[in-house]
This record gives structure tokens, sequence and C-alpha cells, in this order.
């Protein structure tokens, strides 16, 4: 398929039905180990498409019992984390990275020839220096990765909808890797899979979410909201001007047609004023970009992720930078405007 002038190897549901996907897989035993961020999703979705799934995970964590009230079973489809991945041929490594590192000895022991290891995310194998996760030659090593949360990949399949997502082989032991992967990321509920491999989608997945998808997007947020209440601006007018709008009206029309779309469909002035401002936006934050990417590039952030992650402390440590979060005055005003949407009234 054709992306501004590149071609991409891009599979659709319409190439690779599920009714194909539910055959290639039909002898398989799916174990989702972990059950935090993508392993609801990718777990359900692929049980409700007719898959045979098990989960693995701890018992009497707080993991284990939303998973019991997912509807698994313990003893016939939830299982600890060693017993999953002895059943299973198939095995869906969504722990996250900090978590891969420690229980890696435990999922090791049971990759016996010919099965497979399935990442969401190729951290683990591309720092593999790092985290010392480096899978036996006689398996398959594949990666589906979701471009969005577990939470936004269920809400879209129940919506009959599929989330996109990358996909990936390092390594095809059994000649069979690529169907695998494939049929995985079909059942899983992607609107259509894009082929990268492990480096590039971890190059990607680290630079988004410190950028656009989160960490800059923050940092936008924060100042334009700084700079409107410095002037005398109201909470909420700051509030409604900075996210507000942003979320809730353009962002949905920009999704379904394009940025240029958005531009010759607002009013002159905000026309005008876009095409003059984006530029400089660009100029500016372009080196903070090439910084990030350098140091993704060069193993750092995952150094700090592995560091910072595997403190005892981080949990406490997580709470108050998020609570800071919370109660800063933008995002307060941001949950009284969200209370006030038509829909919560």
């Amino acid at each position: 398929m054709n992306f501004g002038g590149v071609e991409e190897n891009v599979i659709t549901r319409d190439e690779f039905p599920l009714e194909k996907a539910r055959e290639v897989l039909k002898n398989e035993t799916i174990a989702v180990i972990g059950y935090g961020v993508q392993g609801p999703g990718q777990s359900l979705n692929l049980r409700d498409n007719g898959f045979n799934v098990i989960v693995g995970q701890r018992k009497n964590s707080k993991t284990w019992d939303k998973a019991v009230a997912d509807g698994w079973i313990p003893g016939e489809t939830l299982f600890e984390i060693e017993d999953a991945c002895e059943r299973g041929t198939i095995i869906q490594y969504l722990l996250s990275d900090a978590a891969q590192i420690a229980v890696w000895p435990i999922v090791k022991s049971k990759l016996t020839a010919g099965k497979v290891l399935y990442f969401s995310h190729g951290f683990a194998v591309t720092y593999k220096d790092r985290t010392g996760i480096i899978p036996p030659a006689d398996v398959d090593v594949i990666l589906v990765a979701p471009k969005g949360s577990g939470t936004s990949l269920r809400r879209m399949f129940l919506e009959g909808r599929g989330l996109n997502s990358s996909f990936a082989i390092f390594q095809d032991a059994t000649g069979r890797a690529k169907e695998r992967v494939i049929a995985l990321g079909i059942g899983v509920g992607s609107g259509y899979l894009f082929e990268t491999d492990f480096k590039r989608e971890v190059y990607s997945d680290l630079t988004g979410e410190r950028g656009t998808l989160m960490g800059a997007i923050q940092g936008i947020f924060a100042a334009q909201y700084d700079v409107l209440r410095a002037n005398g601006h109201t909470p909420s007018e700051a509030f409604n001007e900075t996210v507000e709008e942003l979320t809730q009206s353009l962002m949905p029309l920009v999704a379904e047609n394009g940025m240029d779309w958005m531009y010759a469909n607002c009013s002159t002035t905000a026309q005008r004023g876009a095409l003059d401002w984006w530029k400089p936006f660009r100029d500016a934050t372009k080196p903070v970009f090439e910084k990030l990417y350098a140091e993704v590039a060069a193993g750092n952030e995952a150094q700090r992720s592995i560091d910072s992650n595997s403190k005892p402390d981080y949990r406490q440590k997580l709470e108050q930078e998020l609570k800071d979060l919370r109660e800063s005055e933008m995002w307060q005003a941001g949950a009284v405007v969200r209370k006030l949407r038509p829909e919560n009234n």
C-alpha cells in the first residue's frame, strides 16, 4: 500500500479474514501472561473471536481478581504464570518491561521447540544487553503492537471497529511465524496490520509516548494554559481553549478527514493563524524531538525506565507524581468541565 509515495506492507481483514486466522491457530493454546495494560483487551478479544485462550497471572493479586471478574476461571482458563506457560503453545508476554525481566527465567524454561514467544513491544529483545532476554533459537519470536492502550483496543472491538497494529518477526524457527503473527494480529482485534521490526517499533513507540502521544502534549497543554491564566483568563476558559475544544471537537474531525480538511473548514481567522504558526512550533520543538530520538536510540531511555521501574518504591513515587498532575489547577478545572458535559447531566 502507498503512503505518501512510500510503499508499505499492510495486511487488512479483507485479505486475512478472521476465519482464516482461526484456521491457522486452531491447534494452538494462547497463554496471555500478564493482566495489566494490554492483557485484558487482547485476551478478551481473542476469547470473543473464538480462539483457545488462557491467562497467566500471579495469584492473590488485584489483577488476578480482575481476571476472575472478567470471566476467566481458575484452574480452567486462569493459571499461575508458570502453569500457563507450560500449557501454552503461544506465550503472549504482556507483562510490563520491568516485570518481563524479573519473570524471564520462568518463561524461558517453558519455551520448548516450536512454541511462539509473542511481544507487544520491541523493548525486551531490542535492548537484550540490558534486559537479559535472549529467546532460544528454536522458537518463533514475533510482535503485534496495537497503536493504543488495551482499553482502547477492547472498546473499539466492542464497537465493531479495530485499532491498527504493527507486526514484526524477529525469529522464524518453524517457517510459520508469518501466518502465526498475522493470525494473532487479526485475532486481537486489529483494524489493519503494518509491518515493522522490533527495533523500529520500540524506537517509534518510546519517541511517541514521550512526544506527541503523552509527554509533549501535556507540556504544550501546560504551557498554553499557564500563559492564558497569567494573562487573566479564568480556569474554565483556559482549559476549554487548551484541552476541551481540541479533544472533544477538533481531533475527532482531524482523525476523520485530516488536518488540511480542518484548516479548510474553520474560520478564516483561525485558518490564517494556524497556517502562520504551525511552522514556528515545529521549528521550536524539532530539536527536542531529535534529542529524544537520540536518547532512545542510545538505550538511555530504556535504561532509565528499567532503573526507575525496578525500584521498590516506584509505585509510591508514581502515585505522588500522578497526584501532583491530577491536583494541578489545569486538571482540576478539567474534572469540573468533564462533569458539565451534556452526556454527564
